[in-house]
């Protein structure tokens, strides 16, 4: 029995003794029934599993859901120690593995809908998981209505009979809205809807989603939780009332992981904690650099109050992390091209959440939005900022606002 207290301590048991967050990360999912007694739970590859009596067999099929060793697909000690340990951090009672952050997505909604269905989905989400509605799971029969992220109570208005699962994504991608899920998650329930989030932004430790009403919480585990951009992931941690669920569906549907990449996160997972706080202070360093530059419109980063949602972000959230975005006055193609080309530090990529720091220029917001309006006329830059110098990264930025105002001056 765990409970988690307003200071990020954790107290265990009947309150013997607090753990803060910090050393909860080292300890969680180290039972030596997976550890062996080594501080990294090994590698376990396999994929049968044998028996020497029928009595064995039929308690490792009773058991499978328990962690016994039953079939590879099932996993082995090194998936159990770490689906043990981000159930922990997550605060819920289990944890699906999945090849990819997109793929828990998907196999998570797949668990919880039908054809006949319909899914109210945030209008800012992950572009595949956009993607995944309008093409898979409408082929499927499944309705999806988007939804204006600051949308709150009104969510109600949106609730249909047959509504089955509210998606949320908070903040959200590359646009970075701060959703209300308390407000969200009960109104939802009233409707017995399943409360999806994917929270990888906050990573495990950064907000604690069950306490907020989620039913599901989702990680692409390939970001932050890995930290090293080497390995794809995804986990889904759920409640007590949705873990049957959720874990046969997805074995049903074959997900499962290699335990190499499972070593990885495990290993990854261990300096979670040390890795956010420096991204956060050097994001946060450079966030406020930019909010200087007159170029700047004006800063996505949920700790800055010109980001829907801050208040939320305030609320239900301990610690921001690396990823944000600024939106510029005025740009177009070649500007803003000229500015995230030719940098030393920043690189161009699409995911997040390793060591180094990222640039892209966004473009298409508005053709991504149904429910809500976006300005393209201002350029939107998302950043990840990474563990470098962020004095270093700064000199980089500025040099990439001198090729962009020297481009603009050429118009």
């Amino acid at each position: 029995m765990l409970r988690w207290l307003n200071n990020n301590s954790i107290l265990f048991g009947c309150g013997q003794y607090l753990m803060k967050k910090e050393t909860q990360i080292i300890s969680t999912g180290r039972d030596k029934k997976w550890t062996k007694g080594v501080i990294n739970p090994p590698v376990f590859r396999a994929s049968t599993m044998v028996f020497d009596t029928m009595d064995e067999m039929r308690f490792a099929i009773k058991n499978r859901a328990n962690g016994e060793m039953f079939y590879g697909r099932r996993g082995g000690p090194t998936h159990f120690a770490f689906q043990a340990a981000i159930a922990e951090l997550e605060g819920g009672v289990g944890t699906a593995l999945y090849p990819s952050g997109s793929a828990a997505i998907s196999g998570a909604l797949l668990s919880f809908l039908k054809a006949g269905d319909h899914l109210l989905m945030v209008d800012s989400a992950y572009e595949p998981t956009r993607d995944l509605c309008n093409k898979l799971l409408a082929g499927f029969g499944i309705e999806t209505t988007y939804y204006d992220p600051m949308i709150g109570a009104g969510i109600s208005e949106l609730i249909r009979p047959n509504t089955k699962v509210l998606f949320l994504e908070s903040p959200g991608s590359i646009t970075m809205e701060v959703q209300d899920v308390p407000t969200l998650s009960e109104i939802a329930h009233k409707h017995d809807i399943v409360v999806m989030l994917d929270n990888t932004w906050a990573s495990p430790i950064n907000s604690r989603p069950f306490d907020m009403g989620v039913d599901i919480s989702i990680q692409a585990a390939t970001k932050y939780i890995v930290g090293h951009s080497d390995v794809m992931m995804g986990t889904a941690t759920s409640n007590e009332a949705h873990w049957d669920q959720l874990r046969e569906n997805s074995y049903l549907m074959g997900q499962c992981t290699s335990p190499d990449d499972v070593y990885l996160a495990n290993r990854g997972l261990r300096t979670l904690g040390v890795r956010m706080q420096q991204h956060e202070q050097n994001a946060l360093k450079v966030a406020n650099w930019l909010a200087t530059r007159p170029e700047v419109d004006h800063i996505r980063h949920p700790a800055f109050d010109t980001c829907p949602g801050h208040q939320f972000f305030k609320r239900d959230f301990s610690a921001s992390n690396g990823l944000f975005s600024f939106v510029l006055k005025e740009g177009d193609l070649n500007s803003v091209t000229a500015l995230v080309e030719n940098m030393h530090h920043f690189k161009m990529g699409f995911s997040w959440g390793g060591f180094e720091s990222l640039i892209l220029g966004v473009f298409g917001i508005d053709k991504l939005r149904t429910a809500t309006k976006w300005d393209s006329s201002k350029p939107l830059i998302r950043l990840h900022i990474g563990l470098e110098n962020p004095d270093d990264l700064i000199a980089d930025l500025e040099a990439g606002f001198e090729r962009f105002n020297a481009a603009l001056n050429k118009r």
